[in-house]
């Protein structure tokens, strides 16, 4: 079968996992404990705010991310929460669902024969978990753990250049800032998976744009 490229890698949440609705479940929930109610848009907004000043300090695990994430955003809005409760947002990740059209897309492309990866800014346990809710066997799977930084730093890039060698390869991700620019800068092909309908940044330039998984099936012929 003829096939544009021999390799696709994904980001993990935003791209194959809903993770806003993981992370907002698992905030709210543990808010209303306490008698605080939080609305979506509040906790998404501030938390795209708060993550990457905690993750551009000194690598530390992302259970240690997240923990300092929610306490952060917590204090943001008004809610006094114990950094050793705010554990409950690590625990919650195995629950994040993939998106609904995420595993018959990557069955698809994995029965066109393509190698597939993911590169993603967790720990390993915590992506472990995830994959008991994705439905193939991934041939790469690259950490930050593993790499000791987070994207948009490139070692995640640069360690699959390494372990794909030769093969024609495309990063498929959601996130500009994460995903897109540093792959753009490395002259990688990437694909944006825009499922928000975001405008993109100045000299951010996707080899393609879909609005979804199933999106990208189609783009590839598959």
């Amino acid at each position: 079968m003829n096939r544009p490229y021999d390799a696709l890698t994904f980001d993990c949440y935003g791209t194959l996992i809903d993770w806003e609705t993981g992370i907002t479940t698992a905030i709210q929930t543990a808010a209303a404990q306490d008698g605080i109610e939080l609305q979506r848009e509040t906790i998404v907004a501030t938390y795209h705010r708060v993550e990457p000043t905690v993750q551009a300090a000194e690598y530390q695990p992302y259970r240690t991310v997240l923990r300092d994430v929610a306490v952060a955003l917590a204090r943001e809005l008004g809610w006094d929460l114990e950094p050793e409760r705010a554990r409950f947002l690590a625990d919650s990740v195995a629950e994040w669902a993939p998106f609904m059209d995420t595993n018959a897309a990557l069955e698809r492309l994995k029965a066109a024969g393509y190698r597939l990866g993911i590169l993603s800014n967790v720990d390993d346990d915590l992506l472990e978990g995830t994959l008991r809710n994705l439905s193939v066997e991934f041939d790469i799977l690259i950490t930050a753990e593993q790499v000791r930084c987070y994207k948009p730093a490139h070692a995640h890039f640069l360690r699959a250049r390494e372990l794909l060698g030769g093969s024609r390869w495309l990063h498929v991700a959601q996130s500009l800032f994460h995903d897109i620019a540093p792959a753009g800068t490395l002259g990688i092909p990437v694909a944006w998976v825009n499922r928000k309908g975001e405008q993109p940044a100045g000299g951010v330039r996707p080899i393609a744009e879909v609005e979804t998984l199933d999106g990208l099936v189609r783009w590839l012929g598959q």
